[in-house]
């Protein structure tokens, strides 16, 4: 406990409850079969503007419900152990609170419902209410009569990718939830281990404040766990409260359940506050840029020639749950946007600073991790759509979310195995969720508002999670770090009009921390970090990275699924709260309170995360299949990066290229075809970037920002007619 997490030697399928150590009663399960089917329960309700809205986005993932297997099978194990590990650490990646396994005795079918052939298996995933707001928070009365709608949305959202998952091995696979389901949800938990009867309803051991089911029937053979004994029901004792195994202690929950429903479970509040960033941004100077210049957008076009053209298709995709992520992705798409009422009273709504606590504290209880609030910059706003249509400014504010990567997948993985797409693709998944679901709300209010996701964007996220206060720019590089989740995260906008308090950015002593630590750049696998020191790149004070090399090697990557290696390395991607090591706790919070101790603390605390192993797999949190999709068919994947850190290794600070496509460089907003990138060009612009200090001196004198800051103008007046269109709005 001095130095390490308590979760450190937990595996991550055992989940943050320790049901493990629970009393188990293998009677239970012949008194459970023998009980007499039970008819469907009553319909499913909800209330409210936002009970609407979860019940919508719950209807979006009612259509992955049901749906047939590829036609070959995965190369699985035989060994049921192992796949069961596989299954229940998918289930708690994607936020299950606790997750069981049973066989379907012929009982537990709903009366008047059909069997399904071949289904013997059931997966049980239980989600636990949201904690509504207080009486003092305008979200209390927006959370009324929605929290079991909006838990219902949530279990399905993970049923949907888990079963998807299944599917995409070759099993078959039925979900089963309220409203729609053939199977008696209560007798199964009891049989999978995860409640007790109590008169005439069901207990779980821990969750004393609500919660939800969902079942999976599948063809799918596991290994089953066994019902819990009666004594199950007096699990939270003292040993719970203290921490049982490495799951999250009582006193840990305790603590997030007092924290006010407009904070994060993180102390955001300790962080210093500042006019502007703490990196120079010449406002006047950045410009607009259109979609068709992201660098994976001109891979998707072809400006990276045909292997990045091909591969954008799959890179992120090609592990069977990133691939059912995607299709969940895909059906919230055409949601982001909507028709805003008219007609809504809004004399609630006068004031911005309970408006924007209570937005926050509704991002909270719909699973964001950290939220904060800004006005849009001009510069902020992409100019043109992916196919030339201009965009033009349509909101004042933006409330920004950051979604948790996941803190034990990342402990398992080296950062760009096969597992990294997924770990991306959940943030965007659970974002762009959180972000449609808060749009549908505030459109209900009379305020037009719009999801920004990774998916359908027209804002540029980077300098938002900026100026929203949610942290500094790295020498990552186009990413930015927050003090206490560091850069395991995606971030997801919510644009609106309507009026809220804005918080300022912060100022953590991060500039200072990465221009003396070179750990993300020592063990980039592409050396597309930079070495030396941050310049002036379009307007922004930053360390500048090779954006062509690192797409090109996220794309190809041929041992793993896209990249997040700089993530998995950072000193700061740690987990600090109270089953944290006394170290790292102490550490973060002189971080953030004592940032004049930086120049004494940051050398050792760079060398002693390298002797603590920190960015190394802990193979014990490592619950996937190295398994990849090609051409439709899951395989074994032919090779694997097991990569571990080299604190030996030593970075060439003056040797190092990096290529600069500056704005002129861009593709024109409507270019037809592919753009070819012109990497020659680019190393040579390296001659053309400009100091902070000099920016500065040139900005004093009152001169021109330099030509190469003008984005290239459009070729025509018309939209791209020839383009090839994102997986994201492909149809199934």
């Amino acid at each position: 406990m001095l130095l390490y997490h308590a979760s450190k030697d937990r595996p991550a399928h055992l989940g943050t409850y320790p049901l493990e150590v629970l009393d188990r009663d293998e009677s239970l399960i012949e008194v459970e079969a023998a009980r007499p089917r039970v008819p469907p329960p009553p319909a499913f309700r909800a209330n409210g503007a936002l009970g609407a809205a979860a019940v919508g986005y719950r209807d979006l993932f009612g259509t992955f419900i049901a749906g047939g297997p590829v036609e070959q099978e995965a190369p699985v194990p035989k060994n049921l152990d192992r796949r069961t590990v596989d299954i229940k650490g998918c289930a708690y990646f994607m936020d299950a609170g606790q997750v069981g396994i049973c066989r379907i005795p012929d009982n537990a079918w709903l009366e008047g419902a059909d069997p399904i052939d071949g289904h013997g298996y059931a997966v049980l995933l239980l989600v636990e209410h949201a904690r509504r707001p207080g009486p003092d928070n305008l979200a209390h009365d927006w959370t009324e009569g929605a929290v079991e709608a909006c838990a219902e949305m949530r279990v399905l959202e993970i049923a949907a990718c888990l079963a998807g998952h299944i599917r995409q091995m070759g099993f078959d696979t039925r979900i089963h939830v309220a409203g729609d389901e053939g199977l008696d949800r209560e007798r199964l938990a009891v049989l999978g281990g995860l409640c007790v009867r109590s008169g005439d309803g069901l207990v779980n051991p821990y969750v004393e404040d609500g919660f939800t089911l969902a079942v999976i029937s599948t063809s799918y053979e596991l290994a089953c766990d066994l019902p819990l004994a009666a004594s199950a029901a007096d699990a939270r004792n003292r040993a719970y409260w203290k921490g049982i195994n490495g799951a999250t202690s009582g006193r840990e929950r305790a603590r997030r359940a007092k924290r006010k429903a407009h904070q994060s479970r993180y102390p955001m509040e300790q962080v210093k506050r500042v006019d502007r960033p703490t990196t120079l941004i010449l406002d006047d100077e950045v410009p607009r840029v259109p979609k068709r210049g992201a660098f994976f957008e001109r891979a998707l076009q072809g400006d990276l020639g045909e292997k990045s053209k091909r591969e954008r298709r799959r890179f992120s995709f090609k592990h069977p749950l990133s691939m059912s992520q995607l299709q969940v992705i895909r059906s919230m798409v055409p949601h982001q946007d909507g028709d805003t009422a008219h007609d809504a009273d809004q004399t609630a709504y006068g004031d911005p600073a309970a408006n924007a606590r209570a937005v926050k504290a509704l991002s909270y209880f719909l699973g964001s991790d950290l939220t904060g609030i800004c006005e849009i910059p001009r510069y902020a706003w992409h100019s043109h759509k992916e196919d030339g249509r201009p965009i033009e400014m349509y909101h004042r504010y933006a409330v920004v979310m950051l979604i948790d990567q996941g803190y034990d997948t990342m402990e398992g993985a080296s950062g760009d195995d096969w597992i990294s797409g997924a770990q991306s693709m959940r943030g965007y998944l659970r974002g762009a969720e959180i972000a449609g679901v808060m749009g549908e709300m505030l459109r209900s209010l009379g305020y037009s508002s719009r999801a920004q996701t990774n998916a359908d964007s027209d804002v540029l996220h980077i300098p938002l999670v900026l100026w929203a206060g949610l942290g500094e720019l790295s020498r990552i590089g186009e990413l930015v770090l927050n003090p206490f989740v560091g850069p395991r995260f995606k971030s997801v906008v919510l644009t609106t009009d309507m009026p809220l308090e804005i918080d300022k950015p912060i100022d953590f002593g991060l500039q200072y921390f990465c221009n003396h630590c070179h750990k993300c750049d020592r063990e980039c696998p592409c050396d597309a970090i930079p070495h030396g020191d941050k310049v002036m790149f379009n307007g922004y004070e930053i360390w500048k990275p090779d954006v062509e090399r690192c797409t090109r090697y996220r794309l190809t990557n041929s041992k793993g699924s896209a990249c997040g290696r700089c993530m998995k390395t950072c000193p700061l991607n740690k987990v600090v709260d109270m089953d944290g090591g006394l170290l790292p706790r102490m550490a973060s919070w002189m971080g953030v309170n004592a940032m004049f101790l930086k120049p004494a603390l940051v050398p050792v605390a760079t060398w002693l995360d390298d002797r603590l192993g920190n960015g190394k797999r802990n193979l014990v949190k490592k619950w996937w299949f190295d398994h990849e999709i090609v051409d439709g068919v899951v395989i074994n994947a032919r090779a694997t990066n097991e990569r571990d850190i080299d604190p030996t290794k030593k970075v060439d600070k003056t040797g190092q290229k990096i290529a600069y496509y500056h704005a002129d460089m861009m593709p024109a907003p409507d270019q037809p075809g592919p753009f070819m990138v012109d990497r020659k060009a680019a190393l040579a612009a390296a001659s053309l970037v400009e100091t902070p200090d000099e920016a500065r001196a040139r900005a004093a004198r009152g001169e021109p920002a330099p030509a190469h800051y003008i984005p290239t103008a459009p070729v025509g007046d018309n939209t791209i007619e020839d383009r090839v269109a994102s997986p994201y709005a492909e149809e199934d």
